[in-house]
Formats: structure tokens, C-alpha cells, sequence
């Protein structure tokens, strides 16, 4: 690792809160186009990652560089400005908006002109608009939302949803998409809807994902790494197949008994 080809480098991650140790030394990295997922047990520290990835939280020791560029210390805004997108558990739309108005909330970032020539919608204003409706066209082409591109997003089935959501992140144009449990709560036939938009975007865009999920059937189907995570420690990061019969894995899982 730390070759040329690592797009995130994480190193030596520490996160407390007061006398609770969440992240302890925590390190990896992520390559261009690479579908890396975080697992463990409840409270081992895998959303905790996330958060300091987009700077939710700020840890008290290590370096999170994306493309060379440091993001420990920056604010959340900053780090979508530099590429990070992410989903989130709880959804975040806005139910009343329709599916192509809620997408249009993850181009707000590309927009450039100011409040009253996007009112009076005119020249580079109305030009700008059209240009990032496109954009939001051709990402509902992409998850299969066509059918719901005038719907208003509280009427929608929670998986179709979930897809919105997605699509709004990958709206942001980022070059790190993170997946927080996005599967969380859904049908097999909805899972299934969400392994394929995972699997239309890898496709087209070669975007690299960090996917967190309990959802183990997904994990290794999906993903080309996996790091376990154990009470805010990692140990053990390698292919999914190797990661399954590890048994510092098993026993983090099911128990030194087992």
C-alpha cells in the first residue's frame, strides 16, 4: 500500500470522546475505482470512520488525505468541495420535492451564479440550470428512476428512496462515494434494486466506494477489500474470501467459543 494508486490514505486515526475510545490507530487506504467495505459488530467503530471521512468529526490523532489533499480539520462542506459525497442511515430528502428537485440539491455545489440572475433565470443563470438538469437526467437514467422523475419523494416505496438518496450523492460529481448501511431495512427484491445501481455505477463511472453494511450476503458479493473493525481496532483488511475464514473475525463476530 501507499502506492501511486491510492485515492484515500488514512493513517493512524484516533477518535475519543472524553474517556470512550472509538477509533484506535486506525489506517488503510482506498485505490481509484476500488469497492472497499467496513465491517464489524455493533459499536466497532464503522460510521465513526465515516464521519471523520466527510469531517463530521475531527480526530484527535492521524492524517485522512484524498488525492494527496488533507482532510482532517476541514469542515463537512469542504470536504464535498474536495470530492466526498456520502449516504447516509436516516434519510435525508425532502419529502415534498419531487425525485429530479431532490437530485438537484447535490448539484448546488457546481452552481456559480449568483441569487438574482438564477431568479430572473436568464444567460449563464438559465444555461447553468439546464446543464445540471442533464446531469440529474442522465443519473435517473442510471438508477432506474424514470418512473418516479415527477413524484413527489415522501410518496415513494423506501427502497425507491434509497436509490433517490444515492443519486443525489453521486449528483456531487464526487471521487469518494460513501455508503453508510444502504441496504438498512430493505426487502430482498429492494436490496437486489440496490446491488444493481452499486453495480451500474462501478460500471460507468469507476467511482471508489466505501461501503458500511451488516448486510454480509452484499459485502462480499460487492466488494473487493474488506476491513474488520473491533472495538475501534482493525484486525484484519483483505480480500473478502480470506476476511471470511480469519479467525480473529469469526471470534469478533460469534465469540471465542464458537
Amino acid at each position: 500500500m501507499g502506492g501511486v494508486s491510492e485515492l484515500l490514505e488514512v493513517r493512524g486515526v484516533t477518535l475519543r470522546f472524553g474517556g470512550v475510545t472509538a477509533l484506535e490507530d486506525v489506517s488503510f487506504d482506498v485505490r481509484g475505482g476500488e469497492m472497499f467495505a467496513v465491517i464489524g459488530p455493533n459499536g466497532a467503530g464503522k460510521t465513526s470512520i465515516l464521519n471523520c471521512l466527510n469531517c463530521l468529526y475531527r480526530p484527535q490523532r492521524g492524517s485522512i488525505r484524498l488525492e494527496g489533499r488533507e482532510l482532517v480539520g476541514r469542515r463537512p462542506v469542504a470536504a464535498a468541495a474536495l470530492g466526498v459525497a456520502r449516504t447516509f442511515q436516516n434519510l435525508g430528502l425532502f419529502p415534498n420535492l419531487d425525485v429530479l428537485d431532490n437530485l438537484m440539491l447535490g448539484r448546488h455545489q457546481r452552481m456559480t451564479t449568483g441569487f438574482l440572475a438564477g431568479a430572473l433565470w436568464v444567460g449563464k443563470a438559465r444555461r447553468e440550470e439546464v446543464a445540471n438538469r442533464q446531469r440529474c437526467e442522465e443519473i435517473v437514467e442510471m438508477l432506474e428512476l424514470q418512473p418516479f422523475r415527477h413524484s413527489s419523494v415522501g410518496t415513494l416505496p423506501y427502497g425507491v428512496q434509497k436509490r433517490v438518496e444515492l443519486g443525489r450523492a453521486l449528483a456531487m460529481d464526487p471521487h469518494l462515494l460513501l455508503l453508510d448501511e444502504p441496504v438498512a431495512g430493505m426487502n430482498l427484491e429492494e436490496t437486489e434494486d440496490i446491488a444493481r445501481a452499486v453495480l451500474e455505477i462501478r460500471a460507468e463511472l469507476d467511482l471508489a466506494m466505501i461501503l458500511v453494511e451488516h448486510d454480509m450476503r452484499l459485502v462480499m458479493d460487492l466488494a473487493d477489500r474488506v476491513m474488520v473493525l473491533d472495538f475501534g481496532r482493525v484486525i484484519a483488511t483483505d480480500e473478502p474470501a480470506a476476511v471470511q475464514s480469519d479467525q480473529r473475525v469469526i471470534e469478533a463476530y460469534l465469540g471465542k467459543a464458537s
